[in-house]
């Protein structure tokens, strides 16, 4: 059975100004991503600024977030690292607290081999019970998993499941279901693919667009599911100009932007995070507002 089927919002972590967690607003968006349909939530992801909390206020923000949903949906934690000994250990903890299932980040900047990633991706679920995602995103890490690589981690390690794909290469994610013979669950980890990777075999999205728009990206995925593609396509390009404007700068900026304009979250990043430029927040208000969020 898969993690969760549909749209999985990679939630924000948001801040006081003093830079502290506001576990007050985080909760509160917790429940409006469930009242909206959110199919699971990922905490601690990029969009959630993971690379910049300390390990405690990590911990504590999965621990958080799980007590919240407390089972009404999938809880999935970030808790890959580029040090193979910390992704064990945050894991480990992270399945402690109560989570549903991991999301492993390929490490970044060491730039491994792929037989280095499979013993570093196999380590870390060995240390586990619970599933396992990997999460493909070369434009951040440096490294891109290889479509073989993949399927022999989910084939041969047990609670290796799937895979958040964030390539953006469509070639390359089709040659991955060419040869997962089953054995991979695909998630699309960039907005403006949805449909596309659905239609190739995937189950959802992890999704930066679901924190402003959680309904229309959980619809994106149920109309697509239900067979009605044109409807889910239709919705998927209505949602570009919105997601172009999300990713104007580097993910988490716009989308916490998008949020203050909301009320949802206070537009404090953590260093070197910074606000966005005022061209950009512009451009992104015109576009929450065309699509009928603000």
């Amino acid at each position: 059975m898969s993690v969760f089927t549909g749209a999985a919002v990679a939630i924000v972590t948001p801040f006081h100004e003093d830079g502290s967690v506001d576990y007050d607003q985080f909760a509160a968006n917790i429940e409006e991503q469930i009242a909206n349909k959110t199919d699971a939530i990922v905490v601690c992801g990029t969009t959630g600024e993971a690379a910049t909390l300390s390990q405690k206020e990590h911990l504590e923000a999965i621990e958080f977030c799980a007590r919240v949903v407390n089972g009404r949906v999938p809880v999935i934690a970030g808790s890959g690292s580029n040090c193979t000994e910390e992704g064990i250990y945050m894991s480990t903890e992270a399945e402690k607290r109560g989570v549903d299932a991991l999301l492993l980040v390929t490490p970044y900047y060491n730039k491994a081999t792929q037989k280095g990633l499979y013993k570093h991706f196999k380590a870390i679920a060995d240390s586990v019970k619970i599933p396992c995602i990997l999460y493909n995103v070369p434009s951040r890490t440096g490294v891109n998993i290889a479509p073989e690589t993949v399927v022999k981690l989910c084939t041969e390690v047990e609670n290796i499941v799937g895979i958040k794909e964030a390539s953006g290469n469509i070639s390359q994610i089709a040659k991955l279901m060419h040869l997962a013979n089953g054995k991979v669950e695909l998630y699309s980890g960039n907005d403006d693919q949805i449909v596309p990777i659905l239609s190739l075999g995937g189950l959802g999205v992890i999704s930066v667009l679901s924190n402003v728009a959680p309904k229309e990206t959980h619809d994106i995925c149920e109309l697509f599911f239900e067979g009605k593609v044109k409807e889910s396509r239709d919705l998927q390009l209505k949602a570009l100009p919105l997601v172009d404007a999300l990713f104007c700068e580097v993910n988490p900026i716009p989308v916490k932007k998008a949020m203050a304009y909301l009320g949802k979250c206070k537009e404090v990043y953590r260093s070197p995070l910074c606000e966005m430029e005022e061209a950009h927040a512009e451009l992104l208000k015109k576009e929450m507002e065309n699509f009928g969020i603000l």
